[in-house]
């Protein structure tokens, strides 16, 4: 289940959620989840700039926090996916209106989607 980071020391709500979702590559592992389970390789290639390390790092991180289920199969060549747990998705769910303020406000109603096209700020994300 979750672990709490800084016992006693949030100050509100946000702050929490905060230490959850810190740091540039969190809250875009969540949209990359959003739309279903990814393999490591797959998280790389929607994030460009991540290096491994970091992403690996993150993707322990939420999964400590159990935000994140890391599904090992066993098959030969390994194969590991990861995916939201419900816990992750009611995340996603908060951020949706943090989301759609980024698209009104600073994109300008559109947002740039993994496959280049353009999507209109209406959509879910």
């Amino acid at each position: 289940m979750a672990t709490v980071r800084r016992p006693g020391a949030y100050v509100c709500g946000i702050d929490a959620a905060m230490d959850v979702i810190g740091g540039k590559w969190k809250v875009l592992i969540l949209w990359a989840l959003n739309e279903r389970p990814c393999r490591f390789g797959e998280l790389r290639r929607h994030l460009p700039g991540v290096t491994e390390k970091v992403l690996a790092s993150h993707l322990r991180e939420l999964e400590e926090d159990g935000i994140v289920r890391r599904e090992a199969y066993d098959e030969v060549p390994p194969r590991v996916e990861y995916s939201l747990t419900p816990l992750g998705v009611s995340l996603n769910t908060a951020l949706a209106p943090l989301g759609a303020w980024g698209r009104e406000n600073i994109l300008g109603g559109t947002y740039p989607h993994p496959t280049g096209e353009e999507q209109p700020a209406h959509g879910v994300r």
